[in-house]
């Protein structure tokens, strides 16, 4: 029998390969004696080796047997509401990155979900995934015992629409989607995409009293690639060489950019930029949402879906990643009831630990400018 090492319990033993020139992995189940290929290698970061070092590895994992519990299933099954732009650009990313066995995407209008789903899975032996996508008209029976649930249902923005003004409508879809999934998957944790986001956050928490770590808003991770793209702009720097985060509401003036925190390869950004242009990035970040609505016409759907995977990605895989998340604060920042952009750690059970970080006052003055905006929002809710 194996237990636990540190403070994570470990599920299963996992031998890097090579096959076919596609890193995957070996992976030692439950069933006993048994042996089984899966490409959840996303899961546990890069890596491979060679097949002679594979050999010794199984030759020695015996050794290591009374240290392994192997019984929890590897299934993992992710259910996205609404087929529009952003959910199928979520189902999409999810299944390239192969970490989920299965995606259901569900929509209300007649064959749309359907029809996704199979163009998507017209893509797996193209971009080499597994997953398996399948679509359903408003049959909530097809999302049952999902892991984890991802809320993209609502109408979306039109050029020269805030977000908040979105809440008397997309409120009373987003109410009776989340009754509707809780029914048939009681333990999913939820993320919530549909706008204003913070807003409809918070009414997921208020209408199902369910546990904190369960409820995840995204926003923060969205806003934060934005920004890290316009300092990247500013920068004339790779992308990769870029870091920081946005905290505070997800809109156009509740952003929190925090200039402050953000760097180049570990150099802070104040180093390279004038204040002035810092101003600039932080502008653009902001509208950053509303700049592509009006370029579009209706609101983005490529990084709202590669946001949306990282999150589903960090829960589904138990990476311990932090992204700045929506959450419900008791207390920290010196916030209470209410839901707000947050650096947040991400694992298995949802949100596992909210991070404080050292804000100086001017941020803590705009995070409670930003919070007194969002509470006014929650405040049009019939709750």
């Amino acid at each position: 029998m194996l237990s636990v090492l540190g403070e994570r319990q470990v599920n299963s033993v996992y031998c890097y390969f090579s096959m076919y020139d596609r890193p995957g992995i070996w992976k030692f189940d439950q069933r006993p004696f048994s042996l089984t290929i899966a490409t959840v290698w996303p899961c546990l970061g890069a890596g491979r080796l060679n097949r002679p070092k594979v050999s010794v590895l199984l030759g020695i994992l015996p050794i290591f047997g009374p240290f392994f519990n192997t019984t929890k299933s590897t299934h993992m099954k992710v259910t996205i509401v609404g087929a529009g732009a952003v959910g199928a650009s979520c189902a999409e990313y999810i299944a390239i990155k192969d970490f989920a066995s299965e995606v259901v995407l569900l929509d209300i209008k007649e064959g749309v979900a359907e029809g996704k789903a199979m163009d998507l899975m017209q893509c797996a032996s193209l971009n080499g995934f597994d997953t398996r996508i399948t679509g359903s008209t408003n049959d909530y029976t097809k999302t049952a015992n999902s892991d984890i649930v991802v809320i993209t249902s609502g109408i979306p923005r039109k050029p020269g629409m805030t977000r908040e003004e979105l809440i008397g409508i997309n409120a009373g879809i987003v109410k009776t989607v989340v009754a509707s999934l809780l029914e048939h998957s009681p333990k999913a944790i939820i993320i919530v995409v549909s706008n204003p986001m913070d807003t409809m956050t918070y009414l997921v928490h208020k209408t199902t009293g369910l546990p904190r770590n369960r409820i995840i808003g995204m926003g923060g991770a969205l806003d934060s690639a934005r920004f890290k793209y316009r300092l990247a702009e500013a920068l004339e720097a790779p992308i990769s060489d870029v870091d920081g985060m946005v905290i505070g509401g997800h809109s156009d003036v509740g952003m929190v950019p925090l200039i402050r925190h953000a760097s180049r390869n570990s150099v802070k950004v104040t180093e390279f930029l004038t204040e002035d242009r810092l101003q600039e990035v932080v502008e653009a970040t902001k509208v950053g949402g509303a700049t592509l609505t009006k370029l579009l016409g209706t609101s983005a759907w490529y990084a709202p879906g590669a946001a949306v995977s990282g999150l589903v990605q960090a829960i589904a895989c138990d990476q311990g990643k932090m992204f700045p998340c929506s959450a419900m604060l008791q207390g920290e920042y010196g916030l209470e009831d209410i839901c707000i952009g947050v650096p947040v750690i991400l694992g298995r059970d949802g949100i596992e630990k909210i991070v404080t970080i050292d804000l100086d006052e001017a941020e803590k003055a705009k995070l409670a400018e930003s919070a007194a905006g969002v509470s006014k929002t929650n405040g049009l809710l019939d709750v």
